[in-house]
Parts: structure tokens; C-alpha cells; sequence
């Protein structure tokens, strides 16, 4: 397990076969699916599968991808976040998914604000993009609490309805 990153609260590192269950946890629940656009996964090998051809390969071919995070005062596996290249955007997404229990505790914004760092600064990733569902009111403001801004209202994918999709450039980008 490859060390991504920290912070105060979280240690962001390359997902692992030991998180296998917490993935299966974190996908197979309907609320936490709910603004997704996927259906809840049913059984355990869907995650492995999809790890090992999309997560593992992500880390192979761009050096980034979404990882593990993890709460260090507990060692819990909360879910993840991390960047993903959009092959048909040609844009670089930071994405997050957390289990419920970690909802409202300022996690997927810390964990943000640190991606966005390092994808600027370690990276040097010219802009950073992240999607939502309109009704995703939480998610909205997690990227706004990061310092994106809105870009433009647009389907993610073909036939869907309008999401809403946020941006922040390197050029624009200030550390606080």
C-alpha cells in the first residue's frame, strides 16, 4: 500500500485487497449509491473486479487515481477519494465516496483541499473538474468549500439529465 498522502485527521494511501470489504460496505449501500448514477454492487467480487481492471490500472498508467482514506486516530477505512482521468472529457475528476457514519464530519472537504494540493503541486495538473448531481446539495458545497468554482450545468453521460460541474485551475489556485 503506496502512501499518497496526510493530514491532521486522514491518511490518504493507493487502495489495497485489505480493502476489498469497506469498498463492497461502501458500494453496496443504496444511500451512499443515491447521487452516484450507479446501482448498489451485490456482491463482493463486482469490487475486486472492478478494482483490479479500473483502481489498480489508474495507478499504473496515470500515477493517480482514487484511493483509500483512512481515519488515523482509528485506522478506519471512511471510503475514498481521489482524481480519475476522464478518457471521454479529457479532464481529470476529483471524485469522493464515504461511508454514511462519516457524513457531516468535514472529511471529504479536508480530504479535497489535500488532493487538490497535491494534484497542483506534486502533480502539476493544470485543472482539476468534479461533477455532482444537481441534488447533491452535499457534495456541491464540498467542492465549493475546497475553492472550486461552478463551470456549467451538463450531462456526465449520454441521455442523462444536467449535473452540475465545478473547476479549479493551477493558474488560479492559492494554498490557504
Amino acid at each position: 500500500m503506496k502512501k499518497i498522502l496526510e493530514t491532521d485527521r486522514l491518511l490518504i494511501r493507493e487502495i489495497s485487497e485489505d480493502d476489498y470489504e469497506g469498498l463492497f460496505q461502501l458500494h453496496s449501500n443504496p444511500i451512499v449509491q443515491k447521487y452516484t448514477g450507479e446501482s448498489p454492487v451485490k456482491t463482493i467480487s463486482e469490487i475486486i473486479k472492478g478494482t483490479k481492471e479500473r483502481t489498480f490500472n489508474d495507478y499504473k498508467t496515470y500515477g493517480f487515481g482514487r484511493w483509500a482514506v483512512i481515519l488515523k486516530s482509528t485506522d478506519q477505512f471512511t471510503g475514498w477519494a481521489g482524481l480519475k482521468y476522464l478518457t471521454d472529457f479529457n479532464e481529470i475528476d476529483l471524485g469522493y465516496r464515504f461511508l454514511p457514519e462519516f457524513w457531516g464530519r468535514g472529511i471529504a472537504t479536508e480530504v479535497s483541499k489535500a488532493i487538490i494540493k497535491y494534484g497542483f503541486e506534486v502533480l502539476n495538473i493544470e485543472k482539476i473538474i468534479a461533477v455532482a448531481m444537481v441534488e447533491n446539495i452535499a457534495s456541491i458545497k464540498v467542492m465549493e468549500k475546497a475553492g472550486m468554482i461552478f463551470d456549467k450545468k451538463a450531462p456526465y453521460e449520454e441521455g442523462a439529465e444536467d449535473d452540475i460541474w465545478y473547476k479549479i485551475e493551477n493558474k488560479n489556485y492559492e494554498n490557504d
